[in-house]
């Protein structure tokens, strides 16, 4: 995600945070959430927060805790006022809602991770996108390797196929630099993939190399392993030119940290959330 998407979004969402004025208590009203993750119809967000509510009580809590309904009076284009149900969401609640979105759209990702870190500064948010997004490329990246692992396999008959075919790709996209040698620089530690230690661009042009490859190997029904690897390696150095267009060599980039460590974090983080939430009930100050 854009730092510049994450200002303003990070700006939106600071803005719509309220504060019991008694208790010191932070929390979201659902109106104000639903413009904010921009669905259009009440109707449509009522059912998201009905999905979140079921799910707080899975977990063993309260819903009344987190979500409270409140009545409170708007102001109409005329000038009069009408008064509107709403409901006071807590952080847990309001997570809970962000986790029943799509996270393909840029509001609901920033959410999950708004709502999920226990500080609200902007700099620990835009870390944090930073770190979901690369395991998420992770994930897609043994997804594609997997589906071509398959393909050869199905094609060739042969188990070793694949890792020949693999080598020769990062080779292509490292510039010549083996993915032993390229473990070497990154100081992989033994029995490690090389990709849990690649920043995100370079996992990201990894898994876009081998959709194309699993694709035309489909379109051109290619069934011989010269003709595979000569294809593959064809697709990762077209996508080192793009790179190197951009000035920017994979090889040469410096390595990110463990993948699974990243991914335990994030996963204890979560557990947290749910096992810990704030148990105070919102409420609206009149």
């Amino acid at each position: 995600m854009e730092k510049e998407i994450i200002v303003q979004l990070h700006g939106s969402f600071e803005k719509s945070a309220q504060k019991d004025t008694e208790t010191g208590l932070e929390f979201w009203f659902a109106r104000d959430l639903q413009k904010l993750l921009e669905y259009s119809k009440w109707e449509n967000f009522a059912k998201v927060i009905e999905k979140a509510k079921t799910a707080c009580k899975t977990a063993g809590f309260k819903i009344a805790d987190h979500f409270l309904d409140i009545r409170k009076m708007v102001s109409l284009g005329s000038g009069a006022q009408r008064e509107i149900e709403d409901i006071a969401l807590t952080r847990y609640a309001c997570y809970l809602i962000a986790q029943n979105g799509d996270p393909s759209k840029d509001q609901i990702a920033f959410a999950q991770t708004y709502f999920a870190v226990q500080t609200r500064k902007q700099e620990i948010i835009e870390k944090r996108l930073a770190e979901v997004e690369r395991i998420t490329a992770r994930k897609k990246l043994t997804l594609s390797e997997k589906e071509l692992s398959g393909i050869i396999y199905e094609r060739l008959g042969d188990e070793q196929s694949f890792g020949r075919i693999r080598s020769k790709g990062d080779k292509a996209l490292f510039g010549s630099k083996s993915t032993d040698q390229m473990k070497n620089r990154l100081k992989v530690p033994k029995g490690r993939p090389l990709a849990d230690f690649l920043p995100t661009i370079t996992i990201k042009a990894k898994d876009f190399a081998n959709e194309i490859t699993n694709f035309t190997i489909r379109r051109d029904d290619m069934r011989t392993e010269d003709g595979i690897t000569a294809e593959h390696v064809k697709n990762n150095r077209e996508v080192r030119n793009i790179l190197v267009k951009r000035k920017i060599k994979p090889e040469l980039l410096p390595p990110s940290e463990d993948a699974k460590k990243v991914e335990r974090r994030l996963a204890s983080e979560q557990r947290q959330l749910t096992q810990k939430p704030e148990l105070s009930e919102p409420t609206k100050n009149e």
